[in-house]
């Protein structure tokens, strides 16, 4: 059995760290991925993922009866793995969100303001408990998200916003939308009429 401070324990144990952290991410950005329909990336992270999970696990039960501290480094590469992919996932703001914004006061400029960042954005007439309402309702990329509640809470602090997940398909989204181009002119008019 090898003592704990063996730099061959401790550099096979780093390496059992590392891949662990690298395959639970992997693994929890590609469950993401699959819940807003990712396909291809899904599959591609999962190929990843298991080959090295095979790869890894392979290591640490051959080496296991007489390394028993692999084990340790093992679970906190499972356990630091989910934290990262988490963390990473929230960075990458994958997949579409549904924002809600309840305005009594300026919802036209908001409406507006909205607008003019490139995102649609429906408008419904309401009543609320101290009168008259205007909901917004914008679907936007989860990265836009940030951008759009900073405009609202510029121009209106007490609006009351409300955010939900939604499926890439529902929302139909790309990039936030550009104006229309102009109509078109020369052969192409000619082809445009009916």
């Amino acid at each position: 059995m090898h003592h704990l401070l063996d730099p061959a324990v401790l550099l096979t144990g780093l390496a059992v760290f590392l891949a662990r952290v690298t395959d639970v991410t992997l693994g929890t950005i590609r469950t993401i991925s699959l819940v807003h329909g990712r396909m291809a990336v899904a599959f591609a992270l999962g190929l990843v993922e298991i080959t090295i999970w095979v790869v890894v696990m392979s290591a640490v039960v051959a080496r296991l009866p007489a390394e028993p501290v692999l084990a340790v480094f093992y679970a906190l590469g499972f356990a630091s793995g989910n934290v990262l992919g988490i963390a990473l996932e929230r960075r990458l703001a994958l997949g579409s969100v549904i924002l809600r914004v309840i305005s009594r006061t300026r919802p036209a400029d908001m409406a507006a303001a909205i607008r003019g960042q490139g995102h649609g954005v429906t408008t419904f007439q309401g009543a609320g408990l101290e009168g008259p309402v205007t909901e917004l309702y914008i679907v936007c990329r989860r990265r836009c998200l940030p951008a759009i509640l900073r405009t609202v809470r510029a121009l209106e602090p007490d609006a009351f916003c409300v955010a939900e997940p939604t499926a890439d398909a529902a929302a139909g989204l790309s990039a936030p939308r550009r104006a229309a181009p102009a109509e078109p002119t020369g052969w192409r008019a000619v082809l445009k009429r009916k």
